[in-house]
């Protein structure tokens, strides 16, 4: 991988340290008290909200002589979950040995985005199951929230920014050697469920507990249908490598769409989708499933230049990742505190709708949310802090700042 040097990768507004009486606890605090910002919680927006800390989790009451931080002008949302993350930072979670890939996931930590399941790309079956070896260590230590193959098993006709060479059926052997090798952290597999195999590895990964995510197709509605019947529930990137909408064809996304056991993941970078694919996407799945993902890719929070991605080279310019042989997107280089201020900003959509697809939405699909995705009392404090024009200001995660706001 050759990349530019790494820029801060902190989000504008959040560097530097906060005044120490207002902004974090110092030794010996019993925990604190946030209170007087506009408050996202599973009800809805409470304006002067509180949100009461101890330790690594929410209270409901106080802890006693904990430190009061006035967060007046503005809002407190819980912590992104992205389930579909390849990288940042310049590292790859395909490639990267332990420290890089705890380098991509240190930087989206400081756009907001507190649980991440790390995404590998088409790669020999081999390299691949040494490299969810290495993943499932980080997940069984908390680093991230588990691990997601998207690739080998896809559409030659679909690959977008996946070898062509290295593509397979899935075949529900080969299915279960990746699953295997995670040792019990394989959270998400997409498919092309209509190849030899798919429908069978759908059932496999149900069986097991581990999502199935129809994406990379070239499936027909009926094939769909039947992949969802099959136990898969998620859209991997909805609209972005497969069939278009057809009035006479609608194809996959029709089928995705409609059913209310599935789950679709949105790419809201601009690039990926026009925002009246993303209003048509809410507008039918309804703000309860919908989740944002970035499909972020080294470059992340890493600046322009040539990256891998995988085996295959990626020219990032401007901010968008492009195969250099073919030209397809390849990835992103997005962070979710960006996909969040877009969505409210820019697509119009309410605030309590936008951060639910970025919180709650893919918490609920991991199996996370008695312990993340919302602010309530006996969930892990991860929240973020953003000022009246939706841009991040801290991050806490386990009731530790790993971004100090600073406040008036």
């Amino acid at each position: 991988m050759a990349a530019n040097e790494r820029e801060d990768s902190a989000p504008e507004g959040a560097r530097g340290t906060a005044r120490p009486a207002t902004t974090h606890p110092q030794p010996g605090a019993d925990g604190l008290v946030l209170h007087g910002a506009r408050t996202v919680l599973p009800t809805g927006v409470v304006d002067k909200g509180q949100v009461n800390v101890d330790g690594t989790k929410i209270t409901a009451a106080p802890a006693p002589n904990a430190q009061r931080i006035d967060l007046t002008g503005h809002y407190l949302i819980p912590g992104f979950v992205d389930l579909h993350n390849h990288g940042g930072g310049g590292a790859s979670f395909s490639s990267g040995t332990a420290e890089q890939i705890l380098t991509g996931v240190h930087t989206h930590r400081l756009h907001g985005t507190t649980t991440l399941v790390a995404s590998t790309v088409t790669d020999d079956m081999d390299v691949l199951a040494r490299q969810a070896a290495l993943l499932s260590e980080l997940a069984e230590q908390g680093d991230i929230a588990g691990i997601h193959f998207e690739g080998p098993f896809i559409s030659p006709c679909r690959k977008g920014a996946h070898s062509e060479g290295l593509l397979r059926d899935p075949d529900p052997a080969e299915v279960r050697k990746l699953v295997d090798a995670a040792r019990g952290q394989a959270r998400m597999v997409t498919l092309a469920t209509e190849l030899p195999g798919g429908i069978d590895s759908v059932r496999l990964l149900a069986e097991h507990g581990v999502i199935a995510a129809v994406g990379h197709t070239d499936a027909t509605y009926e094939q769909t249908v039947e992949a969802i019947d099959a136990g898969a529930t998620v859209a991997t990137h909805l609209f972005n490598a497969m069939p278009p909408l057809g009035h006479r064809t609608p194809g996959p996304i029709a089928a995705l769409l409609e059913d209310e056991r599935v789950t679709v993941e949105l790419i809201n970078d601009g690039t990926h989708l026009h925002p009246a694919s993303l209003q048509l996407a809410f507008h039918h799945a309804g703000p309860d499933r919908v989740a944002f993902i970035t499909d972020a890719m080294d470059a992340a929070g890493a600046g322009d230049g040539r990256y891998l991605l995988g085996p295959l080279e990626v020219e990032v310019t401007d901010g968008v990742a492009r195969l250099v042989e073919g030209g397809s997107i390849a990835g992103s280089t997005l962070t979710l505190d960006r996909a969040l201020r877009r969505a409210v900003t820019v697509d119009g959509l309410p605030v309590e709708h936008a951060v639910a697809a970025l919180s709650a939405n893919p918490a609920r699909l991991l199996g996370l949310y008695d312990r993340v995705g919302s602010l309530e009392p006996g969930k892990d404090a991860d929240l973020l802090v953003l000022d009246g024009d939706f841009t991040l200001k801290g991050v806490m995660r386990k009731g530790e700042w790993v971004v100090v706001p600073e406040l008036p």
